[in-house]
């Protein structure tokens, strides 16, 4: 069933319509440094909106704290590609449903954000879709440990966004953060986030 994409959304479907463009964005970037060719992860994730009538907002989820990769962490749902999976709209679908419950016949596609390369070796590529909302979700609690959504006017508030800093491997690192509440949205999913920002302001 195609979802309504209402007005005060429009502007951001023909933000993200065009495809992404490899490896455009990653961890490196506000610290200036060039990346060196490295074996990368394919994997995808879903940047979902859900279509509320007092406004749209965005579903992340909170990883839980044993896992291998960004234990903890504020994400969107998704996962590596797999090889049973027909590229990376298929593989976010996918994780989403597995990670969260929530299923294809609640999600429109309607573009994507650049592919993003991590520190950790993936390279991302976030698939942006409208969400129906009255949905159900079911967690999997070995992997997520809460699913929650953050108004999108809230993320795209430049006062919002912020730049802090830390020591990695002998190295001072720079990264985008969002806070919302008790939610520290940083990393990889902040500079998608940023990413979604500067196409809605160029839009």
């Amino acid at each position: 069933m195609r979802i309504r994409i209402t007005e005060a959304v429009r502007p951001l479907a023909s933000a993200v319509a065009r495809a992404p463009q490899s490896a455009a964005l990653s961890d490196y970037d506000l610290d200036g440094r060039e990346r060196r060719p490295r074996p990368l992860v394919p994997a995808a994730v879903l940047v979902p909106i859900v279509e509320h009538r007092q406004g749209p907002t965005v579903l992340l989820t909170q990883r839980t704290g044993h896992l291998h990769d960004h234990p903890g962490q504020i994400s969107f749902p998704g996962g590596r590609i797999e090889s049973r999976d027909r590229g990376p709209v298929a593989a976010a679908l996918r994780e989403t449903e597995e990670e969260v419950g929530l299923t294809a016949e609640s999600i429109e596609v309607v573009g994507f954000l650049d592919d993003y390369e991590t520190v950790t070796r993936y390279l991302i590529t976030p698939v942006v879709a409208f969400v129906r909302p009255g949905f159900q979700l079911t967690l999997d609690t070995f992997e997520v440990a809460e699913a929650f959504e953050v108004p999108l006017d809230f993320l795209l508030d430049p006062g919002n966004h912020q730049i802090h800093g830390a020591q990695r491997n002998g190295e001072r690192r720079r990264y985008y953060v969002i806070e919302y509440g008790e939610h520290y949205i940083w990393g990889a999913t902040a500079g998608m986030l940023m990413d979604l920002y500067r196409r809605i302001v160029r839009s």
